[in-house]
């Protein structure tokens, strides 16, 4: 076997990482959130979402300093791993990838449901599988290929709600959304509370993911300029999607008939123009562009969340790999694997609550992103008060107190989410308790005095001992810490 590389190539602009960033989340527009319906209703629902949409907001404006500062594969790792160490960055990787093995074998049983709306003989589990595997083949083509693919995609699949909403809009009625809008009921009451905290799940999902476009940060040109534009305009473009696709869908008839599907968007539909309208077919059809932009960027960003880590010795060195093509190719190979296992148990109950795998799997990935904003937003504090001096080409807005509420917000978040999803929540410690227990056998493999240094960094070339043991492994210098000069 010939040498193998463990470096990235700088090829994204800020166009590829709004659509990336975009791409990642945009599948929560078209399925998923409607679960949150079956908890708190409507209106309930639209509370736990305008709470979440706050917290992302505040969220992603904090986060953007540390991407752009520390612009590295793995994002939220190499922040928390810079900030507290080892251990940091073992906890911050660990939650991302929770959160990223997890998100895709639900859409892709989503994307199963689409295309059994069009052929009603497919089985969705097939259809997933078979996803799996044409979107590994494509990621494994390049990061241009694979950038390019779901910018195209995640352009579609927007043009496509905004169909969505023009097509349902005429049959729109207030009524129709307000209608036992508080978990059930026609007025608000103490037992609302419960639902709406319940409910806070399905809400994330409308913007889990976002802050994956970090991950490729290590790829992206002018990394600190590029990936600002990317974030902001990325949060912008999913709060007003998710607030026009919720009204409009609740509005196009009975809510209840929707609460409970892994295709709301086309049921919608057909209770305004009919089910055999041909607006329903190509929603179904062009509504595949949403999942597939989300299916394929997260396949993508967890295989950087795989290299990154896999490159500090926190996982298989193997899983560092790249190919001709600077692709870590084995890392998205593993994803797929998982991804493929979680599918094939659809129609089993693991967790024992009376909820479908699909929102079984979607409560899990959350509780892996809320865990990693917790982090995150401690990350920030800590940095800015041990790294002062650290380039910041962007500064967190209203710091402290943006990143105050997105920590609180995310803080609260994981509570509920523990007191209404305790059987998930056990699932997510096992799944934590042995990471942590492959970290501590694999302990001497990782690299605890080491970091990286940007190959693109104007600063002048580091001054190193003679005795230094640092090396080169493909584009980026790897220092110990003791002796390195500059900051990245």
């Amino acid at each position: 076997m010939g040498k193998q590389k463990s470096t990235l190539k700088r090829k994204l602009n800020a166009f590829h990482l709004w659509g990336i960033a975009v791409g990642l989340v945009i599948s929560g527009d078209y399925f998923g959130w409607s679960y949150g319906w079956a908890s708190g209703g409507t209106l309930g629902f639209l509370i736990a979402t305008l709470f979440v949409a706050v917290m992302y907001l505040t969220f992603i404006f904090s986060f953007t300093e540390m991407s752009c500062a520390i612009p590295q594969a793995g994002g939220p790792f190499a922040y928390a791993r810079r900030a507290y160490g080892p251990m940091g960055g073992f906890l911050a990787g660990t939650f991302t990838l929770i959160e990223y093995v997890c998100a895709p074998p639900s859409i892709a049983l989503a994307i199963g449901a689409y295309f059994s709306d069009l052929f009603p003989g497919l089985s969705p589990v097939t259809i997933a599988i078979v996803a799996y595997a044409l979107f590994v083949a494509l990621n494994l083509c390049g990061v241009s290929a694979a950038a390019t693919f779901e910018l195209a995609v995640t352009i579609i699949a927007i043009c496509e709600l905004l169909v969505f909403m023009g097509v349902v809009a005429p049959g729109f009625a207030l009524t129709n959304f307000l209608t036992n809008g508080w978990a059930g009921s026609d007025t608000f009451s103490m037992g609302t509370i419960g639902g709406i905290c319940a409910s806070i799940p399905f809400a994330i999902w409308f913007f889990l993911a976002i802050e994956g476009a970090s991950m490729s940060a290590e790829e992206a040109k002018n990394p600190q300029v590029t990936v600002k534009k990317g974030f902001i305009s990325g949060i912008i473009t999913l709060v007003f999607l998710a607030a026009g696709v919720m009204m409009f869908a609740g509005g196009s008839g009975d809510w209840k008939q929707l609460s409970n599907l892994n295709d709301p968007l086309p049921k919608a539909m057909m209770m305004v123009v009919g089910q055999k309208s041909g607006w329903v077919h190509m929603l179904v059809c062009l509504g595949l562009f949403g999942l597939l932009a989300s299916f394929h960027g997260i396949i993508m960003e967890a295989g950087r969340q795989i290299f990154a880590l896999s490159r500090a010795g926190y996982l298989p060195k193997a899983l560092c790999w790249v190919n001709k093509r600077a692709v870590p190719h084995w890392a998205i190979i593993a994803t797929a694997v998982f991804g493929i296992i979680c599918v094939l148990c659809d129609g089993l109950d693991p967790f024992m609550n009376g909820q479908s795998l699909t929102a079984n799997i979607i409560t899990l990935a959350c509780f892996g992103s809320i865990t990693m904003y917790i982090i995150s937003m401690m990350s920030l504090f800590r940095l800015r008060k041990t790294e002062p001096d650290l380039e910041r080409p962007y500064k967190a807005i209203c710091y402290p107190v943006f990143p105050i509420i997105a920590l609180i917000g995310a803080v609260v978040c994981f509570v509920l989410m523990i007191y209404y999803n305790f059987n998930v929540f056990v699932a997510f410690v096992v799944i934590m308790a042995a990471c942590y227990g492959y970290y501590l056998y694999n302990r001497k493999a990782i690299r605890e005095d080491l970091v990286i240094i940007d190959d693109n960094a104007p600063e002048a070339p580091i001054e190193m001992e003679p005795e230094d043991e640092s090396k080169v492994i493909g584009e980026h210098v790897y220092v110990h810490e003791t002796t390195r000069k500059h900051h990245i």
